[in-house]
């Protein structure tokens, strides 16, 4: 490998989504509407899950972190993938593709194993109801929380810091919208196969982990619900689980198509289908979700709308 090949770059060129011409203004349109209402929504879960006295439970406590996990990956990586239609050349520094990378790695397995800890929040509220406060105390809620955060900055730090300590060849031109690892892996000079094999087996675990966690509570949800003799009950209990389940499926299934299809059927063009699926849309979709089918947060939304009308204009 000739040494005036590995350059030390300053930044890198985001080529965003498309490069028609035509396409640029409507998508940015579109984009711009669905990270605001992302941002809004999710922002507004937070400040009516922290307000709001009746929603002062474990399951919103978890909603209440989804939401902020959901604002800082699409606000991690929308604007500037919003900048790549309005500007000619959308460069991003060195440090800050770094920063991007390490920030939504951040935000996206903390999304997985939080949604793991609203799986198994929902097993004990319908499996254990009488010992529900007991076992989901604040400390553990808190447990639940700490340990998928902790865990994963120090997967994030890893696979940012083998990437980024590597050596760059001279093209700085990333076929993407953000800085994600597998393209960035491709502008590489130097052997890429402990980074991927790294990727690879994070990616699996922390799907698999989380996933497994989910579906033994689910099963053990079904277990439960079956027995009941009530039908209001049953009807109760499926709808406490329906939108978390909706979630999980959504975002389970598409970061499967991402990461753990063969190396071989990769292609950046469908892999950006997927990423913006699940980094402007999934973000937008969570709070709505959450709120069209949940009484509690549209009780809610309702009282604190009361509230504002009676403050003095």
């Amino acid at each position: 490998m000739d040494k005036q090949n590995q350059t030390v770059l300053k930044e890198f060129i985001l080529m965003g989504i498309t490069d028609l011409p035509e396409l640029q203004a409507p998508l940015f349109g579109l984009f711009l509407t669905i990270h605001v209402i992302s941002v809004v929504g999710n922002l507004g879960m937070v400040i009516l899950t922290k307000m709001d006295s009746r929603l002062q439970t474990p399951m919103y406590f978890f909603l209440r972190h989804l939401a902020l996990i959901d604002l800082g990956y699409s606000t991690a990586v929308g604007p500037k993938m919003l900048a790549s239609f309005v500007v000619t050349q959308n460069t991003i520094l060195y440090n800050w593709c770094a920063t991007q990378l390490s920030l939504f790695i951040l935000f996206i397995i903390s999304e997985l194993f939080i949604l793991s800890a609203m799986a198994y929040d929902r097993y004990v509220a319908i499996c254990n109801p009488l010992l529900y406060t007991v076992i989901m105390s604040q400390m553990v809620c808190w447990v639940l929380v700490a340990v998928p955060y902790v865990y994963s900055a120090f997967i994030s730090m890893i696979t940012t810091i083998k990437i980024f300590i590597s050596s760059f060849c001279g093209f700085n031109v990333i076929s993407y919208f953000y800085c994600d690892s597998l393209p960035l892996l491709s502008l590489l000079c130097s052997s890429t196969h402990e980074i991927e094999l790294i990727i690879l087996i994070f990616s699996v675990f922390n799907l698999v982990s989380s996933l497994l966690i989910v579906l033994v509570s689910y099963m053990l949800i079904l277990k439960a619900i079956l027995r009941m003799n009530s039908a209001e009950g049953r009807r109760k209990a499926f709808s406490t689980c329906g939108s978390h389940l909706t979630v999980v499926v959504v975002l389970y299934v598409t970061l499967s198509f991402m990461y753990m299809q063969p190396k071989s059927s990769h292609s950046f063009d469908t892999d950006k289908i997927a990423s913006v699926f699940y980094t402007v849309v999934i973000p937008m979709l969570n709070p709505m979700i959450y709120s069209l089918r949940n009484k509690e947060v549209k009780g809610a939304l309702h009282r604190l709308w009361k509230n504002m009308r009676k403050l003095p204009i």
